[in-house]
């Protein structure tokens, strides 16, 4: 008989950091470094101006917290996101985003981490999110676009390429070379 209780989204706002409520605990995130982050704010800047642009969706930064109702995931918190639900005011977002990004760290590489990727990808469909990219700046397939539609066969954009999100995020795209500093 187990006597482990499960965690809440009210232990999640206690949380001094990026965390998530995976399998009935809370999933502390540790920090990214500076190439990662830089990808992840070029999304959002672009993301941002296009959300701008055509009045509509909003574009959301790392360190966000996202709730959903899965029986293993009660949240998300992805690097960048495109959010068209309802506002959270304060509170976390309500639902989840229609297009997120997760950008891949120093040690997010490795067949433990494919694997817990992969079933991070597949929550974020199961709650309802339309496209999920993976972001490696290491290898040469730098963008993997995952959709719903075909969530273990993705759309590949490499440096030089133009990348979009369709559908989740009509008319949006942004060039790969501008995931990366130099």
């Amino acid at each position: 008989m187990s006597t482990r209780v499960e965690a809440t989204i009210e232990d999640l706002y206690r949380i001094k950091s990026k965390a998530e409520i995976v399998k009935g605990e809370i999933a502390q995130i540790s920090p990214t470094g500076d190439a990662p982050n830089y990808a992840a704010g070029e999304i959002f800047i672009s993301l941002h101006s296009h959300a701008k642009l055509i009045g509509a969706g909003r574009a959301v930064t790392d360190n966000a917290a996202f709730l959903c109702d899965l029986p293993d995931r009660k949240s998300f918190s992805p690097d960048a996101a495109f959010y068209t639900g309802r506002d959270g005011g304060m509170k976390f977002f309500p639902d989840v985003p229609v297009f997120a990004v997760e950008v891949r760290s120093e040690g997010d590489y490795g067949a433990r981490a494919e694997r817990e990727i992969t079933k991070k990808r597949h929550d974020y469909f199961a709650a309802g999110t339309l496209v999920v990219w993976d972001v490696d700046l290491l290898g040469d397939e730098v963008v993997k676009s995952f959709s719903h539609d075909a969530p273990d066969s993705p759309r590949v954009f490499r440096r030089s390429e133009v990348a979009d999100a369709e559908p989740a995020v009509a008319g949006w795209t942004m060039t790969v070379d501008e995931l990366f500093a130099s």
